[in-house]
C-alpha cells in the first residue's frame, strides 16, 4: 500500500465504494445505518449526559451548602468551576458537549489515551463497559459525599475509569462509511440532548427531597443527612442498566488481536475443526501483518492531519467548556451582582429547552447543513455562533438590573440559550476530521484517544479559568464586569484562525 500523502488535504473521508471522489456528490447512495446497533450506542451514551447534567442545577447551591465558600457569593463560581462536570454537544462528545469539572478532565487526561489505546488491542466493548461501571460508582459516591474534597474525589474516580468518549467515537467510525457517517453523527446528539433535558429535571427537582416534598420524604433521616443523594442515584442506577444493555446487545465493532486469541482459547472445537485449521495454518505462507492491521506507535500518529484535527477539536471545546461554565453561574448570580438570581428549578428549565431544541436541530438539519455547506464551513460557522451567544451575557445583566425578571430578560435568556446550539453543530464535523485523520483503521482509537487527551487538556482549565474570571469580574465595576466575556470572544478569534487551518474536505483513512 503506498504512503499516505497528507499533502493532499481535498479528498474525501473513506474510499468510496464506487467511481464518485466526491463525498458530498448527491448521487451517490448512502448506505442504509446499522439502526438496532446505533440505538445501543445512543442508549449506553445517554449514561454519560445524565451523570453530568444532573448536577447542574444545584451544584451553586451545593458548594453553598457544604461551606466551602464561608458566605462568599463570589467565590461560589469559582468552586463551582473545579467541581461541576456537564454533558459534551452532540458525541458532547454533545455534540452538545458542555461545561464538565476541571478535576474530571484532569484525571480524565492522564488515563483516556491509554483506554483508547487499549480498545484498539482488546475491542471497544470492554473498555465501554469499565466506563459506565465508573460512571455509576462515581455518581453514588458524589450522592453520599458531604465535603468537598468528597466531591472532588468522586469526580476523580469518575475521570480516571471512563474513556468512554473517544472509544464511541471510534465505535461509530467503525460501523458506518464516507456516505452516512454525517447521518450518524446527527442521531449522536439525540443520547446527548435527552440527557440535556432530564438531568436538570431530575437534579433541580428531586435535589434537597426533603424540603421540596416532606410529605413524602420529611421523615426520611437519610436523605436529610444526604439531600443530594436521589438526584445522583437515579443516573448511577441508570448507568448499571447500560452496563447489561451493552454486555447482551452491543457487538463489537474492533475485534483487535486479543479478543480474537481468548475465543480460540475458551471455544471448544471438535477433532475434525482442529486437524482442518492445523492443515489450513500448515499451508499459510510467512504472513506479513498489511499495513492498514497494524496499530501505528504513539509518534507515529502526530502526522498534520492528526494536528490540525485535535487542535480544532480542543479549541472548540475550550470555547463550548467556557460558556457552559459561567451559564449555570450567571443564571444564579444575584441580580446586583451581574446575574439573574434564578432558582435552582427555573435554571433546571431553562437548560432543559437547551436539550429537547438541540437535539431538534441536530436530527433534523445537521446532516443537511453539512451536506449543503462542508465539513469546513459547518465547522466554522458553528464556532462563529459563540459570538453572539456571548453577546446576551452583558445585555442580560444591562437588562435585569433596570427591569428585574421582566418578560424582556426571560426572553433574551432563551435566546441565549437556543444561540448557544450553533456551537454543537461543530461537533459533528469536527469529529468526522478525526476519524479521518487516522493514519489507518488499526489506530483509529488512538487517534480518538490523542485528541481527546487535547480536549480533556483544555477542559481541566476550562471550567476554573472561565468562572474564576467571571468572579473577578464582578469585583471590578462596570467595565470589569464584562471582562470575562471579552476574553472569551478573544479565544472566539484564536479558534476561527485554528479552523481556517482545515482542508476543505476531510482527509481519506486507509482501509
Amino acid at each position: 500500500m503506498s504512503p499516505r500523502n497528507d499533502d493532499d488535504e481535498t479528498r474525501p473521508l473513506l474510499a468510496p465504494r464506487d467511481d464518485s471522489n466526491d463525498i458530498h456528490d448527491v448521487q451517490q447512495k448512502r448506505t442504509p445505518l446499522p439502526a438496532f446497533q446505533l440505538c445501543i450506542v445512543l442508549f449506553l451514551q445517554l449514561a454519560e449526559p445524565l451523570t453530568s447534567q444532573v448536577i447542574y442545577p444545584f451544584a451553586p447551591q451545593l458548594v453553598r451548602d457544604i461551606g466551602i465558600t464561608n458566605g462568599d457569593e463570589t467565590k461560589v463560581g469559582y468552586y463551582v468551576g473545579l467541581m461541576v462536570r456537564t454533558s459534551l454537544a452532540g458525541l458532547s462528545e454533545d455534540p452538545t458537549d458542555t461545561a464538565q469539572q476541571s478535576i474530571f478532565f484532569f484525571t480524565q487526561a492522564l488515563t483516556v489515551l491509554h483506554w483508547s489505546r487499549l480498545s484498539d488491542r482488546v475491542g471497544r466493548k470492554p473498555v465501554i463497559l469499565v466506563g459506565l461501571l465508573g460512571l455509576s460508582v462515581s455518581m453514588y459516591c458524589f450522592g453520599l459525599s458531604r465535603t468537598f474534597w468528597g466531591l472532588v474525589l468522586s469526580r476523580s474516580l469518575n475521570g480516571a475509569l471512563n474513556g468512554n468518549i473517544g472509544v464511541i467515537k471510534s465505535v461509530v467510525a467503525e460501523m458506518t462509511d464516507s456516505t452516512n457517517i454525517a447521518q450518524a453523527y446527527a442521531y449522536m446528539p439525540l443520547a446527548w440532548s435527552t440527557g440535556s433535558v432530564l438531568g436538570p429535571i431530575i437534579g433541580g427537582s428531586l435535589a434537597r427531597p426533603a424540603e421540596r416534598f416532606p410529605s413524602v420524604f420529611g421523615n426520611n433521616t437519610f436523605l436529610r443527612a444526604y439531600p443530594y443523594f436521589l438526584p445522583c442515584a437515579i443516573p448511577a442506577t441508570f448507568s448499571v442498566l447500560a452496563w447489561v444493555v451493552t454486555l447482551v446487545f452491543l457487538k463489537e465493532t474492533n475485534p483487535g488481536p486479543t479478543v480474537l486469541s481468548l475465543s480460540r482459547i475458551f471455544r471448544r472445537p471438535d477433532a475434525e475443526t482442529i486437524k482442518r485449521e492445523a492443515m489450513l495454518e500448515a499451508a499459510k505462507p510467512s504472513l506479513v501483518v498489511p499495513e492498514s492491521e497494524r496499530a501505528i506507535p504513539l509518534r507515529g500518529l502526530l502526522t498534520r492531519p492528526v494536528i490540525v484535527a485535535a487542535s480544532n477539536y480542543a479549541a472548540l471545546s475550550l470555547i463550548d467548556i467556557a460558556i457552559r461554565a459561567i451559564q449555570p453561574v450567571f443564571l444564579s448570580t444575584p441580580i446586583e451582582l451581574g446575574g439573574l438570581g434564578l432558582s435552582t428549578p427555573r435554571i433546571g428549565n431553562l437548560l432543559s429547552v437547551y436539550g429537547v431544541c438541540n437535539g431538534v436541530f441536530q436530527v433534523f438539519f445537521f446532516a443537511r447543513l453539512h451536506d449543503y455547506l462542508g465539513s469546513k464551513m459547518t465547522h466554522t460557522v458553528g464556532i462563529a455562533s459563540a459570538l453572539p451567544t456571548l453577546a446576551t451575557f452583558p445585555l442580560l445583566s444591562y437588562l435585569a438590573r433596570r427591569q428585574g425578571l421582566s418578560t424582556l430578560v426571560m426572553s433574551v435568556a432563551l435566546l441565549q440559550v437556543l444561540l448557544s446550539i450553533g456551537l454543537s453543530f461543530s461537533y459533528g464535523a469536527v469529529f468526522i476530521y478525526i476519524s479521518a485523520a487516522a493514519p489507518n483503521r488499526a489506530s483509529l482509537g488512538a487517534t480518538n484517544g490523542l485528541c481527546q487527551l487535547s480536549v480533556s487538556l483544555m477542559r481541566t482549565i476550562g471550567p476554573a479559568a472561565a468562572n474564576s474570571l467571571f468572579s473577578l469580574s464582578m469585583r471590578n465595576g462596570v467595565f470589569g464586569e464584562w471582562m470575562v466575556y471579552y476574553a472569551l470572544a478573544a479565544m472566539v478569534g484564536a479558534a476561527l484562525w485554528v479552523a481556517a487551518q482545515l482542508p476543505p474536505r476531510p482527509w481519506v483513512i486507509k482501509t
